[in-house]
């Protein structure tokens, strides 16, 4: 089986936003996460989409997908957030089994519930390159020299650009695979985890690419939030 997994749990702490975590603030006519949903329940290989979020705001996720997304209201299912994001990838994973059994063939793919503009073809080849290789990133090639500094004031590196990219979700894998190698990790190398496949790379488990896009964006600034209304003023203009 196949399942989404939008990841909603944080509360937006970069946007400075009092009120509600970004996900839920509007982008034209419905909120960021809405448009999210969306984009996985149109694509209709998935058995069931996830969404984890903050367990304050779980039913208001509630009622946004009755409001929004009545008619697939039933291939959602809407659970309680972790402690980080692979915490909350892992409640998802164990709701999964719970109420779908364990299965090695069961993929997952995991997004940004702040990518809005993610495309139909990202989420197909990411779940085509699940199924075939067990773990997959969604990658962008550098475009702009990357600088490396170890105490942030002077250069420490200037890495080959050939072989840089930029890191994008989806994020897809075999549930077994990414269990498994969570489970061997220490408590310190779970510290260093940054996403999930990390998990897979502390572990020498190769994870496999799937191109991206730049406007592939991550609301995560109030800045990136302006360019996404704009991006989607642009889209409504061609329609």
């Amino acid at each position: 089986m196949i399942f989404g997994a939008i990841l909603a749990g944080g509360v937006g702490s970069r946007m400075n936003i009092p009120d509600m975590p970004k996900q839920f603030l509007p982008l034209g006519d419905k909120p960021i996460i809405v448009h999210t949903l969306e984009k996985f329940l149109t694509c209709g290989r998935f058995d069931c989409v996830y969404i984890g979020v903050h367990a304050d705001w779980v039913t208001y996720m509630n009622d946004l997908v009755k409001k929004y997304t009545p008619s697939s209201a039933d291939r959602v299912r809407i659970v309680a957030g972790g402690a980080d994001r692979n915490g909350t990838i892992l409640n998802i994973i164990n709701d999964i089994e719970s109420n779908y059994g364990e299965d090695e063939k069961n993929i997952i793919v995991t997004h940004d519930s702040v990518r809005p503009f993610v495309t139909i073809r990202m989420i197909e080849e990411n779940i085509d390159a699940a199924l075939e290789f067990g773990a997959v990133d969604t990658v962008c090639a550098a475009v702009d020299t990357i600088v490396s500094s170890e105490d942030g004031k002077v250069i420490s590196e200037i890495p080959d650009r050939s072989k840089m990219y930029q890191g994008q979700t989806p994020q897809s894998f075999r549930i077994s695979v990414l269990k498994d190698l969570y489970n061997s990790l220490s408590d310190d190398e779970k510290k260093t985890l940054t996403d999930a496949c990390k998990i897979c790379v502390v572990r020498d488990f190769p994870v496999h690419l799937v191109e991206g896009s730049i406007t592939n964006l991550k609301i995560t600034t109030t800045g990136d939030y302006k360019i996404a209304q704009a991006m989607l003023g642009c889209l409504k203009a061609e329609d």
